[in-house]
């Protein structure tokens, strides 16, 4: 079956390379690239997070004492700015 893909520039000049070097047409090298892939296992595994956490996870949230509009003025603060 004939169909269009657009390969990124260098990925195909390295396709082409491949496949001179192996001796390969590049549609043997495409095909080969995609069953490759498609018979690779799926990945489960997503990315977690790693922990950066300071502190005593029992201490007290020190913000929990501001108001969501206090929070807001402290980081959208300005220094020099003057005050209302």
């Amino acid at each position: 079956m004939k169909t269009t893909v657009d390969i990124h520039d260098e990925l195909l000049v390295r396709a082409k390379r491949h496949a001179r070097e192996t001796g390969q047409p590049l549609r043997a090298v495409v095909e080969e690239g995609l069953r490759r892939v498609l018979s690779a296992p799926a990945s489960a595994q997503s990315y977690r997070l790693p922990d950066l956490s300071i502190g005593d996870p029992t201490d007290t949230n020190p913000l929990e004492a501001y108001s969501w509009q206090d929070l807001s003025e402290a980081i959208y603060e300005h220094p020099g700015d003057p005050q209302p």
